[in-house]
């Protein structure tokens, strides 16, 4: 069963910092330290100066960059830059965006909470990507030095008639912020103080199992969190700040919900003509060749192609890709024919399902004999969920480069019923599996672990 629980949150004053959209930021995994000083140029009280990037820090292996942050929290909460609340809430949590494929107006709604924190085995909160040891040591020492959680972790949760949410938008809850981000989003917070609502709601969770959408580092940093005060004082109450996470919950049915695909970049090491590309791939795929107009509108086709294929198979992926040679401007629809899965009959069938994994496991390693650990170890993959983006550094790259052939792979988005089967048997994702957007914005609203505070948990 999941708990969940209310929170007093920790927001800015917009009497001290003027725009709150100029101090919020992406989360910190997303944000490059090219970007890092024109956050901080917009406005000393930057969210980027507390949630500060996974930067490793300084060679010596100081923690001067977790001490200033940790200067910074206490005196804009002392200076009245930062205003906690004073009532244990609940926050509903509305993002209005356009979404990017179709150019169509959403709404995604969820709510901002408290959560129980739950080890993995017990089946109760579900991840479905792997997390790397250097980046939780890093979110661990800011979390053991300010005392907060800057960040919520983005989670799913079933409720096909939209209970929840339909509870929390009868509390008339108080707005408590509105930023409008880079990209247009529009995020709303509207703070729930009604107790016999927020009981009714917490009631709701605990025939629930919740599915890690975004934030897996957050939440495997909280677990280690807790361990280490549990070791310290040979035991933690089930209702010590420490024993929770602050999250957003959106359920998997909310028509809002969006998951982009994230295209893959390869870089070939060394020169691959077209036929040998094709050859390659014809092994598994069959291949119909885009021949229209500029690169840009040979990418446009391909995706629009793989999008019509996709609609038509709703209750299976149709195993579509496109591939881009950029040295010889040719573009290609994918479509992998019925015996080929037979090379990954090894693997379970949530996973043999995944595009991801047929690009990963099938194309990239057996039809170009491209160990994954040969990947990871010289970078010859990259990632984009913006497909302009990937096209424009495939042309870069080949123009720059005569020793290496970048291919750029269009990608499908992973559906979230694949989401939920792969968590459900506990298996994991290859990187960069899922992309939900928009992403939650960091500073809207934060959880200041208290530690003598009790948390209002259901009995």
């Amino acid at each position: 069963m999941a708990f969940i629980a209310p929170l007093k949150g920790v927001r800015y004053n917009p009497e001290r910092v003027g725009r709150i959209d100029d101090v919020v930021t992406p989360p910190y995994d997303v944000i490059t330290e090219d970007s890092v000083a024109s956050y901080i140029s917009k406005t000393p009280y930057s969210m980027i100066r507390l949630d500060i990037t996974k930067n490793p820090g300084p060679a010596d292996g100081s923690d001067a960059r977790y001490i200033e942050a940790t200067s910074l929290f206490r005196q804009w909460l002392a200076e009245g830059v930062l205003i906690r609340d004073q009532q244990n809430s609940l926050y509903l949590y509305e993002i209005e965006y356009l979404h990017p494929p179709t150019g169509t107006r959403r709404i995604r709604k969820g709510l901002l909470c408290l959560v129980g924190l739950a080890e993995f085995s017990e089946g109760i909160v579900k991840p479905h990507e792997k997390t790397f040891d250097t980046v939780i040591q890093d979110r661990l020492k800011l979390t053991t030095y300010c005392q907060a959680q800057f960040s919520p972790v983005f989670s799913l949760y079933s409720d096909k008639n939209n209970e929840v949410i339909g509870l929390l938008e009868l509390g008339n809850g108080r707005p408590v912020g509105e930023v409008t981000d880079a990209d247009g989003c529009v995020h709303r917070l509207r703070q729930v103080t009604d107790s016999g609502i927020i009981k009714r709601t917490q009631a709701m969770f605990l025939e629930k199992s919740l599915y890690i959408a975004d934030g897996h580092h957050r939440y495997t940093t909280a677990l280690a969190y807790r361990r280490s005060l549990q070791g310290q004082a040979g035991g933690l109450s089930e209702k010590s700040p420490a024993n929770h996470i602050m999250m957003y919950l959106c359920p998997m049915e909310d028509q809002g919900l969006s998951v982009l695909p994230t295209h893959r970049l390869l870089k070939w090491p060394g020169k691959m003509a077209v036929d040998e590309l094709i050859e390659r791939l014809a092994k598994g795929f069959e291949l119909e060749e885009i021949t229209v107009g500029s690169r840009e509108v040979l990418i446009g086709e391909v995706l629009a192609r793989m999008g019509e294929i996709e609609q038509m198979s709703p209750h299976k992926t149709s195993t579509t890709f496109g591939v881009y040679h950029p040295g010889e401007d040719r573009c290609f629809l994918l479509r992998m024919k019925p015996a080929a899965a037979d090379a990954l009959a090894d693997k379970e069938a949530c996973l043999r399902e995944l595009d991801v994994v047929i690009l990963s496991d099938l194309i990239i390693e057996k039809y170009f004999d491209l160990e994954y650990h040969r990947c990871e170890g010289e970078n010859l993959i990259q990632y984009f969920s913006d497909l302009d983006e990937a096209l424009d550094v495939a042309v870069k790259n080949c123009t720059d480069n005569e020793t290496d052939m970048p291919l750029l792979f269009v990608m499908n988005p992973t559906r979230i019923e694949q989401v939920k089967n792969v968590a459900d048997l506990g298996r994991i994702m290859p990187h960069k599996s899922t992309y939900f957007y928009p992403k939650l914005m960091t500073g809207l609203l934060f959880n200041q672990l208290v530690r003598d505070e009790v948390i209002d948990r259901l009995a």
